[in-house]
């Protein structure tokens, strides 16, 4: 599944604690957004326990948008770091 998340987190250390943690699951592709390409149901329900522990649900909050392979193709980039082809495997 192919999942865009944009998170807004009140305080610094929380901040920095989610930004690593998405680091491990996708791209980080603007100041509080990543796109996470080719997650597995298992790996999308880790992560959302993983950062539902994080978070404080009265301050913060985190938007998970799921992508179908049909809009994946309507996404249009100017400028911006280009998304890693996952796609391509070195030998």
């Amino acid at each position: 599944m192919h999942i865009l998340i944009s998170y807004d987190i009140s305080e610094d250390k929380r901040r920095t604690k989610i930004h690593k943690m998405l680091k491990s699951y996708g791209q980080w592709m603007q100041y509080s957004v990543f796109e996470c390409a080719d997650l597995t149901e298992t790996q999308y329900a880790k992560l959302r326990s993983r950062l539902n522990k994080v978070i404080k649900p009265k301050e913060d909050s985190i938007l998970f948008f799921r992508l179908c392979a049909c809009c994946q193709g309507k996404i249009e980039r100017i400028g911006g770091v280009e998304p890693v082809d996952r796609t391509i495997f070195f030998a």
